[in-house]
């Protein structure tokens, strides 16, 4: 069976952001491949952490990628501040006797660090074009947490479990290993905290999660972590804003200042992403469409709206209410070149990551989050059948069935884009439908 055949039927997908499947990344071929370990969202810990429990295995299934997509490089991508995962990984790569292929950058520590097109230009000094994937510049990028699950594909082992980081304004800051479908208060309540009647939980990174509506939900293959905050804390109060509210405040006080573009990463990489032009086309109601269509260059890290505006406005809010109105329109951006530069002010206008960390009001926070040998074990899982980018799984038991850990459960469409799921315990199938597959435990 070929690497690729081995990762579809574990059901791969990328361990964070839109879980793209990682069996289709591989079909390409392509002269770098990249492993992101920058993790630039603040308070989280799990790929740093990964990197120093599995450095073997994480270079393996990196390796391995390398070479089934012909690549002429391995980087591996990790901020430069943590000394001993570098240190750890150069020795390993040395040892392993890979060293020609395998190598280790250091990037800085600045956001968004881990964006996929800024770690191309970093690691090779090439910009994706606009509305690009890194492919178009010959490069393929996983994360440390995927090719770790390569690896153990490799072993016949499907992605039945995912690694957390639960931080935040709660007692006990961890990292843990959990079922796949595990109850997500279940997690949460790892933190210390029993009664969350006055908090409120992002799902993910504190720059690009949103806010949970409630927390009865279950974890996915693309779960990242979860950051607990009070209700008034300054991010909630700014996440939580209604976008018609937005739109308002974006009105009645947008300057024209232009800090927004100025440090927006995609601005800096050349492309003509100006979240500012957006702001005066709501603002004043104009009706350029053209103009307009730049929405879609917006990668939503957050930065302007959470950083950059000096009066604290929504310019992300404007390019996704945009881009919202041209979507239902069916109208889309089109590039008028492929070949980009970045702009020669973007190395004076990279974001330290300490410098965010205090603007969002997270300094007290940004604590280690150790990874814990807390063993999680729910009574019950629901495995979401489209937890990942593309069409959904289709169901492969019915309820009453009685399935092992590991087993596939729901299988790609045919001719579609998916990622296969499985069990993550042994039990009976109680439900299936609803978008989910529920498995009571044995």
């Amino acid at each position: 069976m070929s690497l690729l055949d081995m990762v579809k039927d574990a059901g791969i997908i990328g361990a964070g952001g839109a879980g793209f499947p990682t069996h289709v990344k591989l079909g390409s071929k392509a002269e770098y491949i990249l492993l992101n370990g920058a993790e630039c969202e603040p308070l989280l810990r799990v790929d740093q952490q990964l990197m120093l429990l599995y450095p073997d295995e994480i270079i393996k299934g990196f390796e391995a990628a390398g070479r089934y997509v012909g690549a002429e490089k391995a980087l591996i991508g990790v901020k430069g501040k943590h000394h001993e995962v570098v240190a750890i990984l150069r020795e390993r790569i040395r040892l392993l006797g890979i060293g020609d292929f395998v190598e280790v950058r250091e990037l800085a520590d600045v956001y968004p660090a881990g964006d996929e097109q800024v770690l191309v230009y970093e690691l090779t000094g090439r910009v994706v074009p606009e509305t690009g994937i890194p492919i178009q510049v010959g490069c393929v990028v996983i994360n440390s947490e995927t090719a770790l699950n390569i690896f153990n594909a490799t072993l016949g082992k499907p992605v039945t479990e995912k690694y957390i980081t639960i931080a935040g304004d709660i007692p006990n800051r961890l990292t843990v290993r959990v079922p796949v479908g595990t109850p997500v208060i279940e997690v949460l309540k790892l933190s210390g905290v029993s009664d969350f009647e006055d908090y409120a939980v992002i799902d993910g990174g504190p720059m690009m999660g949103p806010v949970l509506s409630d927390l009865n939900g279950f974890v996915t293959k693309k779960s990242k972590g979860y950051v607990i905050l009070k209700k008034q804390h300054y991010l909630i109060r700014k996440k939580t804003v209604k976008t018609e509210q937005a739109m308002r405040v974006n009105k009645s006080t947008c300057e024209q200042c232009r800090m927004c573009t100025d440090l927006c990463p995609r601005y800096l990489l050349g492309h003509n992403m100006q979240p500012h032009k957006l702001m005066r086309t709501v603002n004043y109601s104009l009706a350029d469409i053209e103009e307009q269509k730049i929405a879609y260059l917006c990668c939503q890290c957050n930065l302007c709206e959470l950083f950059a505006c000096p009066a604290g406005l929504f310019p992300k809010s404007a390019n996704m209410y945009i881009k919202q109105k041209l979507t239902d329109q069916n109208i889309r951006y089109k590039p008028e070149k492929i070949e980009f530069q970045a702009r020669s002010s973007r190395e004076y206008r990279l974001l330290p990551s300490k410098r965010l960390i205090a603007r969002l009001g997270l300094r007290d926070f940004d604590k280690p989050a150790p990874m814990t040998e807390i063993t999680l074990e729910p009574e019950m899982v629901c495995i979401a059948l489209s937890q990942h980018f593309g069409a959904p799984a289709i169901p492969a038991v019915n309820a009453g069935a009685h399935v092992d850990a590991g087993q596939m459960i729901g299988s790609i469409p045919d001719g579609s884009l998916g990622a296969a799921i499985h069990a993550s315990i042994s039990g009976t199938v109680v439900e299936c439908g609803n978008g989910f597959v529920g498995i009571r435990r044995d």
